[in-house]
């Protein structure tokens, strides 16, 4: 059928943006609400907002020319009675719904399919409440519908296949990227996995663990969303997303709703529109970015805060609600995410966001942490994401910056920087490859010590310049992050980490170096910070793990003066552990490998972890204790007595 006359029911701020959306797109509009007052505010919103994006050059017809296309009425019965399509867009309850829907289906010509904007509430249920429950479905757009480009297409129990199919190819008319469930469940696809992050944040913050700066910093600097998650829920309504957890929690979805959200809640401090949420606001109504935090940012694991969102899509894709790119598009499109929530999880690996799950269900006392069957499935078949080349997603591993070799004959894989050429300068796949393969190796259990090296005249001459020069200040802090992770990720890797220095390590390249357990330098390596020279300073933690190694007034030197230094007196300085001839390097880097390849590879891990706490006795204590758990620690004592070779297994 041809649709060529809208109706909206509902003029708020997803009402008069889909209708905005319709008359942009040449169909003729009908807008209802319960006042005269509201319908004017929705058409001053609307023309400035077509005045806005003609100004821009986004649109060609005129704003005017737009605007003749819609009408008003406090009338449901007058804009329906000749629509070909009716949305309704009011509040989501289900009794304003029912109330809505019954009079549109009373008045809309037998023809018109009849859509629900709702974010949350089942369309079956819904449909309950109609005559013409099979030409009606759900058509959850996303705020602002001008510029979102995702629309949610929910099938009731009973609706036509030829009205879904419909739906969809209105969508895209209207420049969407429509995704149809296969299944109609409470919060759909979006807004399932987006309150289940947001609420297990709230209940962390609730808790006392984490703050709501610290929260959000993380997952805008390390996760790259668009927005924290307590400024989305300020910005859309805190009482938008109570009324959609307290929707699903309603139909049967085990999540417990954040004793926070359900404070500000019933204090009206619902955000950006009142003044006040989880942040405050100077001028009600007005909304100020809050201030990102990169320190309070590294205080936070990341995976953490995903990992519930992932548990809830692995969830929906074994109640085949839509297939795993069905769901990542959704979240990508719906919620600006950089990657989908499955991509996010090959990349953390699936048993860290396991891992996560578990600590959750620890920390917050709640079964519905407990971590999906299609999880466990997954981490028994040793499908854990790209790292092992399989999880969510088909990986090839490949690395075109790096060269990895692994002896598992005996416990021991070179990884070595490869782009001689350029001195081995890092760019950010150097980055992202150098990451993967630590988790490669990690995840490795033939794999017991790692050496890190270069190939040619360098071990690593820092970033390639090239690349800075394109850096925005926001991307240079995230560039400086994402230096940071990888040594990050030296330190907390359970197997021993050795560099082997081979010639310039300088700036990005010695504070890689300074992540690693063992540095070994050859006599002709230079060693240096000289970020200085180029009007910048250290970025990729230097100014943190240098002071502890040489002292402070050292570490002021090399960075202040940016000058390079030998392989002696770095060595003379405590900055590398051991200098040898140039020809031996390797060697003694394998012969101290093998030598660590050893030993109980789980007290090295334990040895790691305690190194890694300053001045928590504690924690070395426990750990300890924990060893003595081992086979290994009864085989290596048995072993010492009966005057034997112990026999470890790292178990």
């Amino acid at each position: 059928m041809e649709i060529r006359r809208v109706a909206v029911i509902g003029a708020g701020t997803m009402g008069h943006g889909i209708a905005e959306l319709f008359a942009m797109n040449g169909f003729l509009v009908s807008i209802s609400d319960i006042s005269d007052e509201i319908l004017r505010k929705a058409l001053d919103r609307i023309s400035w907002s077509i005045n806005k994006l003609y100004s821009k050059g986004r649109i060609s017809e005129s704003p005017d020319f737009i605007m003749s296309r819609i009408r008003t009425s406090v009338s449901i019965e007058e804009v329906c009675k000749d629509a070909d399509f009716v949305i309704e867009a009011v509040p989501e309850r289900m009794e304003v719904k029912k109330a809505v829907l019954e009079r549109a289906d009373m008045s809309a010509p037998k023809h018109a399919i009849i859509a629900s904007n709702t974010s949350s509430l089942p369309i079956s249920e819904l449909a309950s409440f109609m005559r013409r429950s099979e030409r009606f479905l759900g058509m959850h757009f996303f705020n602002p519908p001008v510029l979102m480009k995702l629309v949610e297409i929910v099938r009731g129990k009973e609706t036509s296949e030829d009205v879904v199919e419909a739906a969809a190819e209105l969508a895209k008319k209207l420049g969407k990227t429509p995704v149809v469930l296969r299944k109609d469940v409470p919060g759909f696809i979006v807004n399932r996995i987006l309150v289940r992050i947001m609420n297990t944040a709230c209940m962390l913050v609730h808790k006392g663990v984490h703050s709501v700066n610290e929260v959000d910093s993380a997952v805008v600097l390390k996760l790259g969303f668009p927005m924290g998650i307590f400024e989305l829920a300020d910005y859309s309504g805190v009482d938008v997303f109570y009324y959609i957890l307290k929707a699903v929690k309603e139909r049967g979805v085990d999540i417990s709703i954040c004793p926070l959200m359900e404070e500000l809640f019933q204090r009206k401090k619902l955000g950006v529109k009142k003044g006040e949420g989880f942040y405050k606001y100077p001028d009600p109504g007005k909304y100020v970015k809050p201030e990102l935090n990169p320190e309070a940012a590294q205080a936070v694991d990341e995976c953490l805060l995903i990992s519930p969102g992932v548990n809830e899509a692995a969830c929906l894709l074994m109640e085949e609600v839509a297939s795993k790119e069905d769901i990542d598009t959704a979240v990508k499109l719906g919620l600006g995410y950089p990657k989908g929530i499955f991509e996010y999880a090959d990349e953390f690996g699936i048993g860290r966001v396991v891992a996560s799950l578990m600590e959750l269900k620890e920390r917050l006392g709640s079964k519905e942490f407990a971590p999906a069957s299609l999880l466990m499935k997954m981490l028994k078949e040793n499908k854990v994401g790209k790292v092992a080349g399989q999880g969510f997603y088909d990986y090839i591993s490949r690395y075109t910056s790096l060269s990895l070799d692994k002896d598992y004959e005996r416990g021991i894989a070179i990884l070595r920087m490869n782009r001689p050429e350029k001195l081995n300068a890092v760019t950010m796949e150097t980055l992202d490859e150098l990451e993967r393969a630590l988790d490669e190796l990690d995840h490795d259990e033939k794999v017991r010590v790692i050496i890190i090296t270069g190939s040619g005249r360098a071990f690593c001459a820092g970033a390639d310049v090239s690349d800075l020069l394109k850096l925005s200040p926001f991307d240079a802090m995230k560039y400086s992050m994402r230096f940071q992770r990888v040594a990050q990720r030296m330190e907390s890797s359970l197997k021993p980490v050795i560099v082997a220095i081979n010639g310039y390590c300088l700036g990005g390249g010695m504070e890689i170096a300074l992540g690693a357990d063992v540095r070994i330098a050859c006599e002709s390596a230079k060693l240096g910070q000289p970020e200085v020279n180029l009007g910048i300073m250290p970025g990729g933690g230097a100014t943190q793990r240098l002071h502890k190694l040489v002292g402070r007034s050292k570490a002021c030197r090399l960075m202040m003066t940016g000058d390079l230094i030998g392989a002696r007196e770095a060595g003379e300085m405590g900055l590398v552990d051991e200098v040898v001839p140039d020809e031996e390097l390797m060697n003694k880097a394998v012969d101290l490998a093998l030598k660590l390849a050893e030993k109980p590879s789980l007290s090295l891990a334990a040895i790691k972890t305690a190194l890694r706490s300053e001045k928590d006795f504690a924690l070395e204590s426990s750990l300890f204790g924990l060893i003595f758990s081992t086979q290994d620690s009864r085989e290596g004592v048995k072993a010492f007595l009966e005057k034997r070779k112990a026999k470890l297994t790292g178990k």
